[in-house]
This record gives C-alpha cells, sequence and structure tokens, in this order.
C-alpha cells in the first residue's frame, strides 16, 4: 500500500517502524509536529516520530499547523496514496483532507472506542481506576475519535502499573494489529462498525493542576492519581510550601487517628495519611532536588510528623 504516516511521540515509533519493516507498504512521506524546546537549556529537540523517519531516509514535514497547509495537502492529493496512518498526532485533520486518499485516515487510539475520546486516554484510563484497555483501528471522521472501528484488541492494566508502562504496551499492540488490519482494509474484507455515540466518554488534555493530591481521597484513587500523572505533571503535594512530587506509591487501607496529609516518618521510609488508611511513597521528588527513594527521603525530614499541602 502507497501510505503517509502523520505521528510526533515515542507511543507512534513502533507504528511507524511495523509498517518501514512489514515489506508490503511503501511510506511515500511523514508528517510531524515541529521541533520544540525542551530542558532547561531549551535547545530544539525533534519529535521521536522525525528522528526515526530521518534516521530511514523517509521524507519528513512539519507543519505549524494543517488549517491553510494547502501545499501539503496537494503533496498528498498528487502521492496517490490509498491510505494516511495517523497515530498520536496531535493535531485534528481537516474536514475537506479526510476523503482525499482511497481508503480515508486511519488511526490507531489507546482505547476501546467509544469509551475515553480525546487526547489522554492512556491517562485517564488509569486515573478513572479501570482494570482493561486496549487498542482501536478506526477511520477519521470528522468529529474527534467517533469514526467507525475495524478493530479492538483489549488489555488487562497491571494493578501497580502506571502511564508509562501502559502507554509502552499499548503503542506495540497498536503496531501489531495495524499490520494485521491493514492487508484486510485493502481487500474490503473487513468493514468498519460505527460507535455506540450514546457510550461515549472523554479523555481531556491533562492538566498540571489535576496533579494536586487531595489528601481527603481514599488511597487507591491518589495512587491512580500518582500512576497516571507520570511522566506528566506528576501526582504532588507541598511540604513547607515547596512542591513535593509523589512518582511511585503504593496503597495501605486502614483505621487511623491522623489528620488526612499527615506525613509520619517511620524506620525506613515514610507513609501519608488519607481517608481510609495511608499511601506509602516509593519515590519522590523535591522541588529542585533529584527523585530519590523514600528511604533515603526520609533521612533528610527535620521532623517525625508534618503536614502536607498548602
Amino acid at each position: 500500500m502507497r501510505l503517509a504516516f502523520m505521528g510526533t511521540p515515542e507511543f507512534a515509533v513502533p507504528s511507524l517502524s511495523a509498517l518501514m519493516q512489514s515489506g508490503g507498504h511503501e511510506i511515500l512521506l511523514v508528517v510531524t509536529q515541529p521541533d520544540k524546546p525542551q530542558g532547561r537549556g531549551m535547545h530544539l529537540q525533534s519529535p521521536p516520530v522525525k528522528a526515526t523517519a530521518v534516521q530511514s531516509g523517509l521524507e519528513v514535514l512539519q507543519p505549524a499547523s494543517l488549517k491553510g497547509a494547502a501545499a501539503l495537502k496537494d503533496m498528498l492529493i498528487s502521492s496517490r496514496l490509498d491510505a494516511v496512518i495517523v497515530v498520536a498526532y496531535g493535531k485534528m485533520i481537516p474536514e475537506d483532507w479526510l476523503p482525499i486518499t482511497r481508503l480515508g485516515f486511519i488511526n490507531i487510539h489507546a482505547s476501546l472506542l467509544p469509551e475515553l475520546r480525546g487526547a489522554a486516554p492512556i491517562n485517564r484510563a488509569i486515573i478513572e481506576g479501570k482494570s482493561t484497555t486496549g487498542i482501536s483501528i478506526m477511520r477519521i471522521e470528522a468529529a474527534m475519535d467517533a469514526g467507525p472501528v475495524f478493530r479492538q484488541t483489549s488489555t488487562p492494566i497491571g494493578d501497580e502499573e502506571d502511564a508509562v508502562g501502559l502507554s509502552r504496551r499499548l503503542s506495540v499492540l497498536g503496531a501489531e494489529k495495524i499490520i494485521e488490519v491493514l492487508p484486510l482494509i485493502e481487500k474490503g474484507s473487513l468493514q468498519p462498525r460505527p460507535q455506540d455515540h450514546a457510550r461515549a466518554t472523554y479523555a481531556p488534555m491533562l492538566r498540571k493542576e489535576e496533579g494536586e493530591i487531595d489528601w481527603n481521597q481514599d488511597a487507591r484513587t491518589i495512587c491512580n492519581r500518582v500512576r497516571g500523572l507520570v511522566p506528566w505533571p506528576c501526582a504532588y503535594t507541598y511540604l513547607h510550601g515547596r512542591m513535593l512530587k509523589i512518582l511511585r506509591a503504593s496503597s495501605e487501607r486502614a483505621h487511623h487517628g491522623y489528620a488526612p496529609g499527615t506525613m509520619i516518618k517511620e524506620r525506613r521510609g515514610i507513609r501519608i495519611a488519607c481517608r481510609d488508611g495511608f499511601i506509602v511513597p516509593l519515590d519522590l521528588q523535591m522541588e529542585g532536588k533529584k527523585a530519590a527513594g523514600c528511604e533515603a527521603f526520609s533521612c533528610g525530614l527535620r521532623t517525625d510528623r508534618d503536614i502536607l499541602g498548602r
């Protein structure tokens, strides 16, 4: 098949690599987002998809916006593409672009649609405490993630699995399934099924303020937030007015008499009281410091008890 590929983050790289290695597809063009300044030095950094494509000798375009990108649209039309594969590109595809290829724009979405439409399905699945998620391969339509679905594959979410680990697994699963599904779509032997829009739920983009922990919540809810918000914005609280990120934690249900947010220093770590028990941080990062394990962190505490929060 003659294909173009649109994707940006690390999540999209396994799919691009699988398509390049499959032998049955020709990638004529890769479209990704522009390089962005990152790190303390704010040096321009290429998206992972660009790095992979350039290394493989593929043509790469990085439009700042698809609106008004007439030259790119014309290039896609003149390339006589069978389909455009979209994986976490990060921008909506203009509606008037959707009919320009023979089989349309085919998207790999990291949820079991119609659940968790939107930008952050992996994070939201963990935050909401779901035990199962998966991959949907669907045809893009004008409404966000609302197009018909060719195939879905489910996978359990591990009790301690965080968003980084789940994203890695789903990216590989999506790559495997797109290779399986594309020949069937090309032959016409696999037809997409409309979604049940009445069952749709949404996974909006993460906001930094969502990371602040409410210690009045139950232990499992807080742990789900810790797992779901890595690597950004991370779950956080405040200690003596400075931000304290909790990067990894376990939970304990127990009756206690502590006020929510009470941090108790123990022999080899700390526990933090919440509504129905304790959060046991495993890795933490104090503002301006490097991440540390709980034992090393507790050694630097000045008192045996503190109240966390603003």
